[in-house]
């Protein structure tokens, strides 16, 4: 069982550090991070992948990791999404392993027990019909529920117990069920809960089946276990709960003598755009959302409340703890950008935290993936620890993007004597044209945070700096990596020449036209941020995109606040286009489009027409070193998959390497990776 941090490891007066107890439980400190589905379960089961994800958080200094947002109590609890199974009698030996390997690093482990009731799909898992307390359809998950009899109520109360003991005979510290849109929350709900019978129109009976389902659970794992519940302290629509009605509610579980804990939540997530801003917000979003609504429910509750929603720095999470708004303060994306964030609090490095700018990265399709953090998710085959390398180089890095970037910082981690050269007067490339978006400035945080790491390790940088040719030999360097980036790929357009490109927009470089055409070949954040910037200027914007959905390459939190901006600014766009070509007719110009569905085509005149079609490498230097340097400029696959440093062709000379979209037109996250991996092992 773990214990609590020493207290040598307090800086003095930090709410954060102090230490908390929670029935036989001591927290060494208020941090913690919260159930989540993070995507790596393997057939139902927490395997070795899962574990080091959390372990990562545990080794850094976190309190309590909890896992398994909406871990599955019964079979017809599915979702087209790896969850994990608590039904399934395997679990008991991975929670073994997984508890033992949290506990020997002195922090505590739970897990959220769920059903997803009516939010189920039935086309998932066993392909069973989802349930729930009314016959209704959820709008995000598109099931329609059957409705629960008595024999379905008991079965699952049943099925909750059977989870709760099967945690406790894995070793765990504790369990919290989910209430709020998962089916304790759909009965909870009138939005939802349309019975009238026990279990329906008073609030009494709409918690009788959650008060059941807790009282099985107590039953199963006796007193000497924790048990709390993620609670909605309010709905926020009208014919669901509001905070009084979730007063009442708490205020019944409370004197039920089940639970431990509340975990507060708010809102609703049974649409795409109020699981964005509700549930899980990104930058679209303010700082911690609804610390001051869970902060109220905690002034009129007994139990010890935690909370998440977007606390992602320790300012805030400091103030939510220091002022008695919370007992524990939730950090989960924030642990997903740095694991070892206690730690670097608690050594007094709070600045040295890589900051999670809420790019909502960790919930696409590639989740738990951070868009500046390569190793989350990938703890086995990238650790977050670098070592330092057996023999120092010296390093040229040209470019300074966010692969550039990373580099730079990981080549002098490693102990290297590193240069990096940017051709213009600023660090970050593009990621300069991504926070113009009225709701994407906090991106800048991943290139801040490396400016500042790379001054710390003594990175020599160079401003308005190309890197010649000719010059790298007098540079004296072992490794050349070029991370130069690329240049927008509109060549290709049959009438290129009357065609702007979405950097000339974002840059200042094209004044804004009167009547603009904006045409997105990408379905990435360019060509919206472009439309949005022109419609600000005043100009009239018609928007055309090649895919059959806005924003097709984000997450789908990205997605929905962009699908949300255009009808904020008035643009309808127009999809499933292909851009053929552009022409001039007079003083305006003339762009024709193909369906990609019908093959009809059509025209559209205007002033101006803005291109969005990714970059192609900007990759001349690297063509112009590869036959000069000891190893052509490849890369060994093989090597760099299996974290191994690439091989020394011929101990003479230089070798190059080239990252990020001097390769190829990809994500922030790409480019990072390229440079971590290659790097750490240099």
């Amino acid at each position: 069982m773990p214990q609590p941090a020493p207290a040598t490891t307090v800086p003095a007066g930090d709410p954060l550090l102090r230490p908390f107890r929670l029935k036989h439980l001591t927290f060494r400190n208020r941090i913690m991070s919260t159930s989540h589905a993070c995507g790596l379960a393997e057939g139902g089961l927490p395997a070795e992948r899962y574990q080091r994800y959390h372990e990562a958080k545990a080794k850094g200094g976190i309190a309590l990791t909890m896992f398994g947002g909406s871990s599955n109590v019964s079979p017809d609890s599915q979702w087209n999404f790896p969850q994990i199974n608590l039904h399934d009698e395997r679990i008991v030996e991975h929670f073994e392993r997984f508890s033992k390997r949290i506990h020997a690093h002195g922090a505590y482990l739970m897990c959220q027990v769920s059903h997803v009731g009516g939010r189920g799909e039935p086309y998932a898992g066993a392909r069973l019909a989802p349930v729930g307390p009314s016959p209704l359809r959820e709008t995000l998950h598109r099931a329609f529920a059957r409705e629960m009899d008595e024999h379905d109520i008991a079965r699952v109360v049943a099925d909750y117990a059977r989870a709760a003991a099967r945690c406790k005979e894995g070793g765990l510290d504790g369990i919290e069920t989910l209430a709020g849109a998962h089916l304790i929350g759909q009965f909870l709900s009138p939005a939802t809960n349309r019975r009238t019978d026990r279990f329906g129109g008073s609030v009494e009976n709409r918690c009788r089946f959650g008060l059941m389902v807790h009282e099985a659970i107590r039953r199963a794992v006796g007193d000497d276990f924790v048990v709390g519940i993620r609670f909605v302290v309010d709905e926020a629509g009208e014919g669901r709960l509001d905070f009084e009605e979730c007063l009442e509610i708490a205020g019944l579980f409370e004197a039920s003598g089940t639970i431990d804990f509340f975990n507060a939540i708010y809102g609703r997530m049974d649409t795409q755009i109020k699981l964005a801003v509700d549930c899980m917000p990104g930058m679209a979003s303010p700082m911690a959302p609804f610390l001051t609504r869970a902060g109220a429910f905690r002034r009129a509750v007994d139990l010890p409340v935690f909370h998440a929603t977007r606390i992602t720095e320790l300012a805030t999470a400091r103030h939510a703890i220091g002022e008695g708004l919370l007992d524990m303060v939730a950090m989960t994306r924030a642990h997903i950008a740095d694991p070892a964030l206690v730690a670097k609090l608690a050594r007094g490095d709070e600045a040295r935290v890589r900051p999670c700018v809420g790019a909502t990265h960790c919930m696409s399709e590639l989740r738990p993936t951070c868009l500046h953090n390569p190793s989350t998710g990938h703890e086995r085959e990238l650790p977050h620890e670098i070592d330092s390398a057996a023999a120092k180089r010296r390093v040229l890095v040209a470019g300074g993007g966010p692969a550039g970037l990373e580099a730079a910082r990981v080549c002098a981690e490693r102990g290297h004597e590193v240069r990096l050269c940017e051709a213009s007067g600023q660090l970050g490339g593009q990621v300069l044209f991504a926070v113009q978006a009225s709701w994407r400035r906090d991106l800048v945080g991943l290139v801040d945070w490396r400016k500042e790491e790379i001054e710390r390790l003594g990175v020599d940088v160079r401003y308005n700096r190309y890197v010649e040719p000719e010059a790298v030999g007098e540079e004296g360097a072992d490794v050349v990596i070029v991370a130069t980036g690329g240049v927008p790929d509109i060549e290709w357009i049959d009438g290129a020449e009357h065609c702007t490109s979405v950097w000339d927009v974002l840059t200042g470089a094209a004044r804004p036209s009167e009547d603009v055409i904006v045409y997105d070949g990408t379905g990435r954040h360019a060509a919206l941020t472009a439309a949005e910037k022109l419609r600000a200027a005043g100009s009239g914007v018609a928007f055309f995109g090649l895919d059959g959905h806005l924003a097709m390459e984000m997450a789908y939190s990205e997605q929905v606040i962009w699908r949300r901006r255009t009808y904020e600014i008035g643009i309808e766009p127009k999809l499933d286009r292909r851009l053929v070509r552009v022409e001039r007719d007079g003083n305006r110009l003339r762009a024709t489009f193909r369906n990609e569905l019908t093959d009809a085509v059509e025209t559209r005149e205007a002033d101006q027409v803005v291109v969005e079609h990714g970059t192609r490498p900007a990759d001349e230097l690297f063509r112009d070193l590869r036959d000069r340097s000891s190893n052509g400029g490849v890369i060994d696959q093989q090597a760099l998959l299996r974290g191994r440093p690439q091989p020394v062709v011929v101990d003479n000379g230089f070798r190059l390497f080239r990252i990020g979209d001097a390769v190829s037109s990809r994500n922030i996250h790409a480019a990072v990776l390229d440079a971590f991996r290659l790097c750490r092992v240099l």
